[in-house]
């Protein structure tokens, strides 16, 4: 089974990450710190990674943290659509794609199943 790992700590995002991932038949991990979500890293290679740049914890530093230990890992971060430099910072810092929290929502289901398409 594909596993996705998010780090949002939105409980709303959080739950409609894990309803949708259901649904598409994927297996999705939240976390709120980069710490645990670098430790499942190294435990488990996902077929994907997300981060909410609006997260309290840090995000930017989660996705260096994230590139830095997997730079082939597809990262994906969504945030508010008025947030350009966020967004440049997000993908200086290791983003695969960068996009605007309410794209990211239509295309959620999609995402993750072509997470799961990539899933070996």
């Amino acid at each position: 089974m594909a596993c996705v790992l998010a780090f949002v700590d939105d409980l709303f995002f959080q739950a409609k990450i894990l309803e949708t991932a259901k649904q598409v038949g994927v297996d999705v991990r939240t976390f709120t710190t980069s710490n645990a979500l670098l430790a499942e890293i190294k435990k488990q290679a996902p077929n994907l990674v997300i981060v909410d740049l609006n997260a309290r914890n840090k995000p930017l530093e989660a996705i260096e943290s994230v590139h830095g230990a997997a730079p082939q890992l597809p990262l994906i971060a969504f945030l508010s659509h008025v947030q350009v430099a966020l967004a440049q910072r997000a993908s200086a810092a290791g983003s695969t794609k960068v996009m605007p929290r309410s794209q990211f929502t239509r295309e959620l289901a999609t995402i993750l199943a072509q997470a799961k398409s990539h899933s070996s």
